[in-house]
């Protein structure tokens, strides 16, 4: 905070901050692994590019943004961390204004200890999602999926039915009826050998890219397109990606059971794969600990 750092319990910023007041705010997620930043470029790469099209100015560029994460991370000694790096709109200088340009941007960023969307042991039997059936994902016209955001309002009130139903987490539709995503991760689908990605309302993410990669490497087709709720309830295997856990094979959507209730086997390739990638040193940021 303001170039410190400080115990996450000491972090605040003004209730008057537009990032609270508006959610007028971005930010990014990236994930420590035995030490290392995994493919912190290309988080740097989005986070940039978000606060460009948000018109956000936090007086700090790409090279200083990156050292004050590996500081961050370097200064609390968290060996596998969930890393998160913000700019906010910040306080109006002028009191009352509506001019978004009369506002202090900044940035902060903190670290704690490895998140897991999807708890380990429900990620190990199979996650069990619902299709949310009343909130729909909020339209790419109005938030721009593609910039990381805080606008969960949809994803709230989906994540209260699903959990009321007794499932583990949701997927949302568009306006259109096509599966888009779910609170804080994308959803890949396997059908007929060729695995499946939705391509609109989504945050294009980096764990996306990496199984998209993966299955290059693989040489499993792979495309990301159109996804109808019938065509994901009725695939061979589905399975989820997220900076926070990586790759979780689902078993259950809705009241279709997937592979008897098991991990299905590209799923299983590609999850090993993944894990595999954390030991490639040029997807790494190696981190000297202070």
């Amino acid at each position: 905070m303001k170039g410190e750092i400080v115990p996450v319990s000491e972090a605040k910023i003004s209730v008057l901050d537009w990032g609270l007041t508006r959610s007028d705010i971005t930010y990014d997620v990236v994930h420590v692994w035995d030490g290392a930043f995994f493919r912190l470029d290309d988080y740097l790469d989005r986070f940039m590019v978000s606060m460009e099209k948000l018109r956000l100015d936090v007086e700090m560029n790409r090279v200083e943004i990156r050292a004050a994460l590996v500081k961050l991370v370097a200064t609390s000694g968290l060996q596998s961390a969930y890393v998160s790096m913000v700019a906010s709109r910040g306080t109006p200088i002028v009191p009352g204004t509506r001019d978004p340009r009369a506002c202090a941007n900044h940035f902060y960023a903190w670290a704690v200890p490895f998140i897991w969307v999807i708890p380990e042991a429900v990620a190990k039997r199979g996650v069990h999602i619902s299709v949310a059936k009343h909130a729909r994902r909020i339209s790419k016209n109005a938030v721009d999926p593609t910039i990381k955001n805080y606008h969960w309002g949809d994803m709230t009130a989906a994540l209260f039915h699903a959990l009321d139903d007794g499932y583990d987490t949701t997927v949302l539709l568009d306006n259109q009826g096509f599966i888009t995503e779910g609170p804080g991760f994308n959803i890949f689908a396997v059908i007929n050998g060729v695995v499946v990605t939705p391509r609109s309302g989504i945050l294009e993410g980096i764990s996306r890219k990496t199984v998209m990669e993966i299955c290059i490497e693989l040489n499993i087709p792979c495309k990301s397109t159109n996804i109808t709720q019938d065509e994901l309830l009725n695939a061979d295997e589905v399975f989820t990606a997220t900076t926070a856990g990586g790759l979780t094979p689902v078993t259950k959507i809705n009241n279709n059971i997937f592979g008897n209730d098991a991990i299905g086997p590209i799923t299983a390739t590609i999850l090993q794969t993944y894990w595999a990638w954390h030991a490639q040193e040029s997807l790494l940021e190696r981190i000297d600990y202070l």
